[in-house]
């Protein structure tokens, strides 16, 4: 995505690629931007919030991922916006109480409504579950492997969770800890139900 994304930029000033992170840094609309991927996981967007939030001061983050539904009505190709997640992870454990959310902030959510409604695309708001896995950890069966909770994705739909994906809550505990603004989109991929 990351290349996709800097494709938009209308100057590009640096690109740069090491293990899962690609990143690219320019200009788009007279503001200076950067692009980064983090790879699959809590872990690696811990990695990257940490060293961004080492040089630079009070960045604006806006996740863009993949998510599967778990709502019917959520179409292939709709759009969820986060106003927060549950975090099934642990990594953001290491730095707040199990019982901290991990809370959108309102302008990036905003910002968000209003770029998808004006460009006209199908979106949902609401909460997300963010999974520290893709198989067992959002209950998709494995032949071969047992399962702890095999009706996760029914008890997070029954609790009106829009969508699971992989990185929402780290991103936002750690930029509001990091006093940042952040917000998440997702492209849904596939519909649980």
């Amino acid at each position: 995505r990351t290349a996709r994304i800097a494709s938009r930029f209308d100057s590009i000033e640096l690109e740069h690629r090491h293990r899962e992170f690609v990143s690219a840094t320019g200009m788009y609309a007279g503001q200076r931007v950067s692009v980064v991927s983090t790879g699959i996981g809590t872990d690696n967007v811990e990695i990257v919030v940490a060293e961004i939030l080492a040089i630079t001061e009070r960045p604006t983050f806006i996740r863009i991922g993949s998510c599967g539904a778990l709502q019917p009505g959520i179409e292939l190709g709709d759009l969820v916006i986060s106003t927060g997640s549950v975090r099934l992870e642990t990594t953001t454990n290491w730095f707040v109480h199990e019982g901290y959310p991990a809370v959108a902030d309102y302008e990036a959510v905003l910002a968000l409504v209003e770029a998808a409604e004006g460009l006209g695309y199908r979106h949902h708001l609401g909460i997300t579950a963010t999974a520290p896995g893709f198989y067992g950890a959002q209950a998709r069966p494995i032949p071969q492997l047992p399962i702890r909770y095999p009706d996760l994705a029914e008890d997070m739909a029954r609790q009106r969770v829009l969508n699971f994906e992989m990185e929402a809550s780290a991103l936002l505990v750690l930029a509001s800890l990091g006093r940042c603004r952040a917000g998440v989109v997702c492209a849904v991929y596939a519909n649980r139900t």
